[in-house]
């Protein structure tokens, strides 16, 4: 009798962890994951492919350069990076300029700022550029319908003492929430993370997002069909609060990589960039 009363009871433990177990993201397979230290791996990576080597870079609050800091952009994100080229996003707590911090193929530094446009918002959540390093698309934070272009600095707007400028749009034909990375898998397909906490948008929270355009992108507005591919995986020792962040795709074998930061009480130890490859 005793030995039926604990299968039973390790039968409802097994029914009650059974959905985070068995999350999964249509057309992609987990394969892996790694531990994301919450002070420099905690906000967004990048892999950066050059000629003397690939890197694998991250972004956190321990990542901001103190110059940077003191001068008030204290929120780094997302960073993106195509053909050598890697960018940086960060914002203000104020009404001030986004700034994107880019470093070119051959390792020269250089910062662009970006005055905001009257409807724009503060956020600069991320930076994903084209594959041909033509454009950057910027996101903002809340609920959007719309992703931000602009001319990639230094590849195709190479003045850094010039106002880097608001090109266009990817119009979303639904809107989204919270997003907090998006990366080119092809000139025109970007997956994204989004950390939505309500479910309401897509039926999940904190759901992985494709976003299929009407075409390249080329300083004109173009549409972006937007998917739900499913909730992020969710698992930690501790209950609480996920937060989802950056995102990466490596075009060099496929792997999109996601980190999920986990509740408070257990961030410092098992936060986790998920790997995936397509399923």
């Amino acid at each position: 009798m005793r030995r039926t009363a604990i299968l039973l009871a390790l039968v409802a433990l097994l029914a009650t962890a059974a959905p985070a177990l068995a999350q999964a993201v249509t057309g992609w397979k987990e394969i892996g994951s790694d531990r994301a230290r919450p002070l420099d791996e905690s906000q967004g990576l990048a892999t950066v492919v050059r000629s003397s080597g690939t890197t694998i870079r991250y972004t956190g609050v321990g990542t901001i350069p103190a110059g940077l800091a003191s001068r008030g952009w204290n929120h780094v994100g997302d960073p993106g990076s195509a053909k050598g080229w890697y960018v940086e996003p960060y914002q203000r707590d104020d009404r001030g300029a986004k700034l994107f911090r880019v470093q070119a193929p051959d390792g020269s530094w250089a910062e662009y700022q970006h005055a905001l446009e009257s409807w724009e918002a503060n956020n600069n959540s991320f930076a994903a550029v084209t594959p041909d390093a033509r454009w950057l698309v910027a996101g903002e934070w809340g609920t959007m319908d719309r992703l931000l272009v602009h001319p990639m600095p230094g590849a195709a707007f190479p003045d850094a003492s010039k106002n880097l400028p608001y090109a266009s749009a990817v119009r979303l034909d639904h809107p989204v929430r919270d997003v907090q990375g998006c990366d080119f898998v092809s000139a025109t397909r970007l997956l994204c993370a989004s950390d939505d906490p309500e479910g309401s948008l897509f039926g999940t929270t904190k759901p992985l997002l494709q976003v299929d355009l009407a075409g390249p992108l080329s300083g004109s507005d173009v549409t972006g069909h937007v998917t739900s591919l499913g909730q992020l995986p969710l698992r930690s020792t501790c209950g609480g609060n996920f937060e989802v962040e950056g995102i990466d795709f490596d075009e060099r074998d496929g792997t999109l990589r996601v980190i999920v930061m986990s509740p408070s009480v257990c961030i410092a130890f098992d936060s986790k960039t998920y790997r995936f490859q397509r399923s």
